[in-house]
C-alpha cells in the first residue's frame, strides 16, 4: 500500500504549522483527526495532543487493532477525555472463518471499542468480488468485503458483525452502563429514540442462560456458545 512513516512528533508539527492553520483560512469544518493506526502504540496520539499548538486543531485519535489492546482507547480518554476517539478499521481475511472472526470482531470492536469511548466502529472493507477485487496494486489480496457482489450478492461475517450495532444503535445514541461476566460480554446504548439496545456476546463454548435486569424487571434468556444477540426495549 502507498504509504509513508511519519513520527508522532512530525505530525504534530504539520498540524500545527500547515494542516490546522490552511484549514482555519480556508473556514474548513472537516474534523483533524491524528494517528488513525494500531492499538499498539497509544502513546503516538497522545505525543500530539501533549503539543498545545497542535492540540487546538485535533478534534481526536484513531486506532485499528492489528496489534495491541482495544483498552489503548481509554489510554488516551483518560489522558484527554475532551478528545473523541474513533475506531476506523478492521479488516476480515478472506476466506475467513465466520464463528471465530463473529466473535472476535464482536468482543474487541462493537463491544469493546464502544466499552473504550469510540464513537463509531468500521469494518473493511463494505463489498468486493469474489476475487477480493478491485484493490490499488500492492493492496490487500484477500480481505473480504461485508458483501461478496457476483451474479449474487453474498453477506459476510463483516455484514452481521457491523448490523448487530447498525440497525439498533443509531446517530445520537448515548453508550450506558452494564455489567458483564466472564463469558458474557455486554454493552449497552439508549437511542434516539429513548430505547434501550443491549449487545451480549456468549463466548464460552456452550450456551449460558442469563438475566436481563432493568427498573426492577426482569427477563431470562439464553444464547449458544459464540453467539450474538441483540436487544431492544
Amino acid at each position: 500500500n502507498p504509504s509513508m512513516v511519519m513520527q508522532a512528533t512530525e505530525q504534530a508539527a504539520f498540524v500545527k504549522n500547515n494542516l490546522g492553520p490552511a484549514f482555519r483560512r480556508a473556514s474548513i469544518n472537516t474534523k483533524i483527526i491524528v494517528w488513525d493506526h494500531n492499538c499498539d502504540n497509544p502513546q503516538y496520539p497522545i505525543t500530539i495532543l501533549n503539543d498545545a499548538d497542535a492540540k487546538q486543531y485535533v478534534d481526536g485519535s484513531a486506532f485499528h487493532m492489528y496489534s495491541g489492546s482495544i483498552t489503548a482507547l481509554s489510554t488516551v480518554h483518560n489522558a484527554y477525555p475532551e478528545k473523541n476517539l474513533y475506531f476506523t478499521e478492521q479488516w476480515t481475511g478472506g476466506p475467513g472463518n465466520f464463528a471465530g472472526d463473529l466473535k472476535w470482531h464482536v468482543q474487541n470492536l462493537i463491544i469493546g471499542a464502544t466499552r473504550n469511548w469510540s464513537k463509531n466502529v468500521l469494518e473493511w472493507n463494505l463489498a468486493a468480488d469474489p476475487n477480493y477485487q478491485p484493490h490499488t496494486n500492492g493492496g490487500c489480496t484477500t480481505c473480504m468485503g461485508a458483501l461478496t457482489i457476483s451474479s449474487t450478492v453474498s453477506r459476510n461475517v463483516s455484514y452481521y458483525v457491523i448490523a448487530h450495532a447498525s440497525k439498533f444503535v443509531r446517530t445520537g445514541s448515548i453508550r450506558v452502563a452494564s455489567t458483564q461476566t466472564s463469558n458474557l460480554l455486554s454493552v449497552a446504548f439508549k437511542n434516539p429514540e429513548g430505547k434501550k439496545v443491549l449487545i451480549v456476546l456468549n463466548t464460552a463454548s456452550a450456551a449460558e442462560a442469563f438475566n436481563i435486569k432493568f427498573n426492577g424487571k426482569t427477563v431470562t434468556t439464553s444464547l449458544n456458545g459464540g453467539a450474538v444477540a441483540t436487544f431492544v426495549w
